[in-house]
């Protein structure tokens, strides 16, 4: 009996060292450069919301951010590279709707979205809008709509394999009944370039890529993808008003490597959510026709399965695949 109660002693001494630990970790977290890996393309709104976060961090810290762009097959590449990194706390991970997308798009991946990552926060939801270059003859959702039948297979829109861009512009494609066909461009930056020069006409991307654009009257936006039109431009229709029950949004959130300690997760929680719920950060977000969040780890990883069994529907939906 005396052994059994000192094992007991033993065994809760030693957990109630292993607590203090974790909470002298994160109490000192971060001691070193903290890696922030985008996995998608430059010029993609994934990009811009690190380059937001980023520097807030770095000054709250103490510690530099690297920001490391690691694009290339619809954002899996980069989130191999996250999901294989240590579960120390600092590699963070900017999570998207690609990656929400990328089971039931691309097959067998070389992660698994929900085992091998946990959630930080839901930083921001943005809509996108679907613009076309000035020299197409649509100004609406419904010109472009009976111009896209009038010339079945004869309207290009531009947006990479697996991107947001190709799943919104096909799910569009399906939803309104029409044949446009897909150019893939490594990115949003170069979609918005071939759509800007003319080498495509039609492309769906966040808004946050070509509100810049469409002020300079160098694209022409024709609806947004949200239910609900945005107060930053209310005169531009939902495209749901022409195709009802169209509705899709990016969200850019924080992830880390599955494994990272709770104590380290909820300083990375606390911190980041100040950042997107200050006036500052909330104001430039609506600047951008986007919404900020600021969850908690719980709330985004529910979104986050939410989200892939929403886009699991409408990629069968829609039938489109990355090749």
């Amino acid at each position: 009996m005396k052994s059994l109660r000192t094992l007991c002693v033993v065994t809760l001494l030693g957990a109630a060292g292993a607590a203090g630990s974790l909470a002298a970790l994160a109490q000192g977290y971060p001691a070193k450069p903290v890696r922030f890996i985008v996995p998608l393309a430059p010029g993609d709104g994934a990009g811009a919301m690190a380059r937001l976060i980023a520097p807030v961090l770095r000054e709250r810290w103490g510690q530099q951010i690297v920001v490391e762009k690691r694009g290339g097959a619809g954002g899996t590449i980069g989130a191999a590279v996250g999901a294989k990194a240590a579960p120390d706390g600092y590699t963070l991970v900017m999570g998207s709707t690609n990656m929400a997308a990328a089971p039931s798009l691309m097959g067998k991946l070389p992660f698994d979205p929900l085992k091998d990552f946990a959630a930080v926060t839901l930083l921001a939801k943005t809509p996108s809008i679907l613009a076309v270059h000035p020299s197409l003859p649509a100004r609406s959702v419904k010109e472009l709509i009976a111009l896209a039948k009038a010339r079945p297979g004869q309207i290009n829109y531009a947006g990479g394999a697996g991107t947001t861009l190709h799943l919104n512009a096909e799910l569009f494609k399906t939803m309104a009944k029409v044949d446009i066909v897909q150019v893939p461009y490594n990115g949003t930056g170069p979609s918005v370039i071939a759509t800007l020069s003319g080498e495509t006409s039609v492309i769906v991307a966040p808004a946050i890529s070509l509100l810049p654009q469409m002020e300079a009257g160098r694209l022409r936006g024709l609806g947004i993808t949200s239910s609900q039109r945005s107060e930053m431009f209310p005169a531009l229709p939902t495209i749901a008003e022409t195709v009802p029950g169209y509705d899709v949004a990016q969200w850019y959130g924080i992830l880390v490597p599955a494994g990272t300690p709770e104590p380290i997760i909820a300083r990375l929680n606390a911190e980041a959510v100040k950042v997107v719920q200050a006036p500052d950060f909330v104001s430039r977000m609506k600047k951008e026709a986007s919404f900020a969040v600021g969850s908690s780890p719980q709330e985004f990883s529910a979104y986050f399965r939410d989200d892939i069994a929403t886009w699991k529907k409408a990629i069968k939906f829609s039938g489109a695949r990355a090749e």
